[in-house]
């Protein structure tokens, strides 16, 4: 197998996968090979843990889940501790230790029928963790997110950010069910959907509209491949935050976003003990890569501040299961002291 021919194969499946019953003979057919190159790649490659999974992306908040980025400040005694508490989270997808007195940085969901909420979770998981503080930084505004590692190194420096209108559908027991039923990672065999179909007792054709209609609806971001950035080469990633005129807020964001290897763009709230109010994560495969990124993004913003924080470590990376049981019973066992 040529490297090539992996980066290309890489790049393919975070794009769009192909939704058809035979996907893996599509991506042969684009790229001039038999199904047994692509199906032996992708198994290599999931084997090296370099794919992480290839399933449906859905949008959390539009799942009716309530969702945002925290940080804790954890001293160095209290992490594992705090490490234990946070991840016990089924809403949990992301934590990361990063190079700042906030420390500790996660993002977490609270189901649409959580008996806690969201802050409440959030103020008993910092007092269980230890926290000296925490601050919760929602989403204010949504200007790019697009986790697409640029693995061939052919990519344009910048894209143009489409702005999507979607259309309204309700969740229906219906979409719920194939929701539940196709969120996990899907099988690398020469018709991958074929259980699926099965189980949700629908035909290929209906699977396959009603992921478009859950795309057009945004619930659906995407069906892709999702790397692991470090297994893949990206060691260099940055969580690069910005002091910004919330007033010229669109206008900064939008221009940041254009940037291909910024895969998240937000902005967040201002607080007294945190002034940076624009998120952008960066990935890069070198330090060097990552910095000069940064260099060009701040040669074309306006900002008063800004700093790099590189994730030291990663605790937790994982799809959250929607729907799942695991919510209620995590919510017992805190309410119960049990965890």
């Amino acid at each position: 197998m040529s490297e090539q021919f992996r980066a290309k194969l890489l790049s393919l499946i975070q794009k769009d996968f192909p939704l058809t019953p035979k996907p893996f003979e599509r991506l042969a057919s684009m790229l001039s090979c038999s199904e047994d190159k692509v199906l032996k790649t992708i198994k290599e490659q999931k084997d090296a843990s370099i794919i992480r999974q290839i399933s449906p992306i859905f949008d959390t908040k539009r799942l009716g889940y309530k969702s945002t980025l925290v940080a804790f400040s954890v001293k160095k005694d209290d992490i594992n501790r705090a490490i234990k508490i946070i991840n016990s989270h089924p809403g949990v997808s992301h934590n990361y230790e990063r190079d700042h007195d906030f420390n500790i940085w996660f993002t977490i969901a609270v189901a649409p029928d959580s008996k806690i909420g969201l802050e409440n979770t959030i103020n008993i998981m910092a007092k269980k963790a230890k926290a000296l503080e925490a601050i919760i930084l929602p989403t204010l505004k949504m200007f790019k997110i697009a986790v697409k590692l640029n693995t061939t190194g052919k990519d344009a420096k910048k894209e143009k950010i489409q702005k999507r209108v979607f259309k309204d559908i309700k969740l229906t027991p219906f979409y719920l069910n194939i929701i539940q039923h196709s969120q996990y990672d899907l099988p690398i065999v020469h018709e991958p959907f074929l259980d699926l179909i099965k189980r949700v007792d629908i035909s290929y054709e209906k699977l396959f509209s009603t992921f478009l209609e859950l795309k057009d609806a945004g619930i659906m971001k995407r069906f892709a491949g999702i790397l692991n950035h470090r297994k893949a080469g990206f060691n260099a990633n940055a969580m690069v935050v910005w002091d910004i005129d919330e007033e010229k807020a669109d206008e900064i964001g939008k221009k940041a976003a254009e940037f291909s290897a910024v895969s998240h763009c937000y902005l967040r709230p201002k607080y007294k003990n945190w002034r940076y109010n624009l998120f952008t994560m960066i990935h890069g495969k070198t330090a060097d890569e990552t910095n000069k990124i940064i260099d060009e993004i701040s040669h074309e913003i306006e900002y008063n501040d800004k700093r790099s924080l590189y994730s030291l470590r990663e605790f937790k990376k994982v799809r959250i299961k929607y729907f799942s049981p695991e919510f209620k019973v995590w919510e017992e066992n805190i309410l119960g002291d049990r965890l």
